[in-house]
């Protein structure tokens, strides 16, 4: 399982993620976690897009939206692709994007068998995660019915052992919602991964590895 999971896009470690990607070549693009930015969501895929371009990878966007009761269909499109790129937005709306798509049951697979290497920040990588839990000081569960029509999923993929909190200490959490949430875990004695914006977690074939910056 390769997973390059990010507080903030590449943080200070693209060449993390280039080494578990190998030579740019296709990769999806899921955007899923602005579904309920209105307008902005068009901005907020060309913000990922551009970049990935220039690195001289080739992205497509993967919409969510396009997949529900499609499951075969998304895992076929998925196939097509070694690397898929998760951006952030609200973790919920996303989460519930991938329980109407069906790709809360293909990622875990494609990812056990190491047909698909998975990168994502912020609500891109904290969706791995056991539980959810915690996470509405930052994103509003609200935001979820009127988005994606079903109710708020409060369970992660699970795919991670433990919760990521992103943006400690950042300007994009002016709130200081994630040092909160961290603060928290540490008291309970909760593992988790407290991410800063330039800091990454990596698993790879030898582990799973905090690079900070």
């Amino acid at each position: 399982m390769r997973l390059f999971l990010a507080s903030y896009r590449f943080g200070a470690h693209y060449d993390r993620f280039a080494a578990l990607a190998g030579p740019p070549g296709p990769i999806a693009v899921i955007a899923n976690a602005c579904d309920a930015w209105g307008r902005a969501r068009d901005a907020a895929l060309t913000s990922e897009l551009v970049p990935l371009r220039k690195l001289g990878f080739r992205p497509e966007e993967i919409d969510l939206r396009e997949y529900p009761g499609r499951t075969a269909d998304l895992k076929r499109r998925l196939a097509q692709f070694p690397t898929i790129w998760v951006r952030g937005g609200n973790t919920f709306v996303l989460r519930a994007q991938f329980a109407r798509s069906g790709a809360d049951r293909i990622l875990p697979d494609l990812l056990a068998a190491d047909a698909l290497f998975y990168a994502g920040y912020s609500a891109g990588a904290c969706v791995l995660s056991p539980d959810l839990t915690g996470l509405e000081t930052a994103d509003d569960p609200a935001e979820v019915p009127p988005a994606c029509g079903i109710e708020t999923i409060w369970d992660g993929l699970g795919v991670i052992d433990r919760p990521i909190v992103p943006h400690l200490g950042s300007p994009t959490d002016p709130e200081g919602a994630g040092d909160e949430l961290a603060a928290r875990y540490r008291a309970a004695g909760t593992p988790h991964w407290p991410l800063t914006d330039t800091d990454v977690v990596v698993r790879d074939g030898s582990g799973t590895r905090l690079y900070t910056g």
